[in-house]
């Protein structure tokens, strides 16, 4: 008689309403074992549907992915600083901030002449991207978002991601699915939808994952259902970053915005020269803002 097949183990779920549990320190914990974890009530339901109404109209003019990456029942909305208030807001979601910088800031110490320093840098967008998956959408191919980066071992991770649920996301609906642990994989092994399982979330709920870890958006066999969520992608302060933020979001708009979110677009200057306007930061140059990241080059 053959045994059956166990299910893969799901992803670990924490609540941010719960501050004296999930913490910082837990939820990268998880990450470093799992690659991924689910966050209850990342942001209030209010500011999800808000997100949806502001989404809405990059949504419904968005025209199918001619590479055949997302499949032509998933519509996107890019650019989202640029877009929507309430998804900057999301960007600088403190819980995700808090983990984002410390799994992907950069440090590195050497010689200014004959005096050593160490310097660091927080990370800046790598991308923002919201996905609508209609029904009858086919599942994505399993993927790793860090592959833009042509990372090695010693450098991982170099990216993270949060994707909220501004629809209710289920297995049937489309859910993001990833497979746990496959961060720690090298590159001799394939992923297998089979050892998948779906990160299925509230609105408002978040799922946090590494760059290296195997994922990609479910496939939507409900007749009627569509799943938004909203991805924010955060990259070192040091790399390229996949979407140019300072084409996707105008300048007129990058002014309105709070000096965190500026960084985020890649603004400011990771020590000791990465992102200076003559020599200078564009943070001071373009901005005016004279703070503690402020750098004087």
């Amino acid at each position: 008689m053959t045994r059956p097949i166990p299910e893969p183990k799901g992803f670990e779920s924490c609540d941010a309403l719960d501050t004296k549990t999930t913490t910082t320190a837990k939820l990268i914990s998880i990450l470093n074992r799992d690659g991924g974890v689910i966050v209850r009530n990342l942001i209030p339901r209010e500011q999800a549907l808000q997100i949806k109404q502001d989404l809405k109209p990059s949504f419904d003019s968005d025209k199918p992915d001619p590479s055949g990456f997302f499949p032509e029942t998933t519509q996107r909305a890019t650019g989202l600083l640029g877009l929507s208030d309430a998804c900057v807001e999301l960007a600088c979601n403190p819980l995700y901030i808090d983990v984002a910088n410390a799994l992907v800031s950069s440090s590195h110490t050497m010689w200014d002449g004959d005096r050593q320093v160490t310097v660091t840098g927080k990370p800046i967008i790598s991308s923002t991207v919201a996905f609508r998956i209609n029904p009858g959408g086919r599942q994505q191919r399993l993927h790793r978002d860090d592959n833009d980066y042509h990372p090695t071992n010693a450098e991982l991770p170099v990216m993270i991601g949060c994707v909220t649920a501004i629809t209710k996301t289920t297995r049937e609906n489309g859910a993001t699915v990833g497979i746990p642990g496959s961060h720690l994989w090298g590159v001799e092994r394939p992923p297998r939808t089979e050892d998948a399982v779906p990160a299925e979330l509230e609105i408002g709920d978040a799922f946090i994952f590494l760059g290296n870890l195997y994922h990609g958006g479910g496939a939507n066999i409900t007749k009627n259902e569509v799943r938004e969520t909203v991805g924010i992608f955060l990259c070192k302060p040091t790399l390229r970053p996949a979407e140019n933020q300072f084409l996707m979001v105008p300048l007129e708009r990058a002014r309105q915005l709070k000096p965190q979110a500026q960084r985020l677009l890649g603004y400011g200057v990771c020590e000791p020269g990465v992102g200076f306007m003559n020599y200078q930061d564009p943070m001071r140059v373009l901005f005016g803002v004279e703070d503690e990241e402020t750098v004087n080059m």
